[in-house]
């Protein structure tokens, strides 16, 4: 169903999520820094990690999904970022979550641009959008850097979050300024 291999952006490698990811998807997660503004649940173990990577159907369902985050040069293992498609909201959102220790070197924006271009160019998606904790200033910065802007607040789990979307139309626009 999906033809995707792997982006390359200046600095980085987008790839699909693969078995080897596990022991780092597990010490990204085991980071209470990492996790502060995410909602979820660190994995107790690697095999927890694991069968969470060989459990992971998007790409076969959707034909896109979360991809792993390598530095090109040495393929240093660095996070994840990528699309998420949500049948129940019918819409796709962009999501991404690096290791502390690269933070600040803009691989996050540089990441998220290269799955923006990719969900509107090849999936020919109409809109994205990107959603954070209220607190999280540092991902609400990456948002509005890759272009996005404003829809909405909303509460989750007694939790206030803001929704930032981009359409097709304003990023293609945007790109070829």
């Amino acid at each position: 169903m999906h033809s995707f291999t792997h982006l390359l952006t200046e600095r980085l490698t987008l790839r699909e999520f693969n078995d080897s990811d596990a022991p780092h998807f597990y010490h990204l997660n085991a980071d209470p820094e990492v996790m502060k503004y995410t909602g979820d649940v660190p994995f107790q173990s690697v095999e927890e990690a694991l069968q969470f990577i060989q459990n992971y159907d998007a790409y076969t369902q959707y034909g896109y999904g979360r991809w792993t985050a390598l530095i090109t040069e040495n393929q240093e293992y660095i996070g994840w970022c990528g699309l998420k498609y949500s049948p129940e909201k019918d819409e796709t959102d962009i999501g991404f979550r690096f290791m502390r220790e690269h933070w600040n070197k803009g691989y996050a924006t540089e990441a998220a641009r290269a799955c923006l271009t990719y969900g509107f160019e090849h999936l020919h998606l109409k809109k994205i959008v990107g959603r954070a904790m209220c607190d999280n200033h540092a991902s609400i910065h990456v948002l509005k850097k890759i272009g996005m802007t404003f829809e909405h607040y909303f509460e989750e789990n007694g939790v206030k979050w803001i929704q930032y979307c981009v359409q097709s139309t304003v990023f293609q626009s945007a790109v070829r300024r």
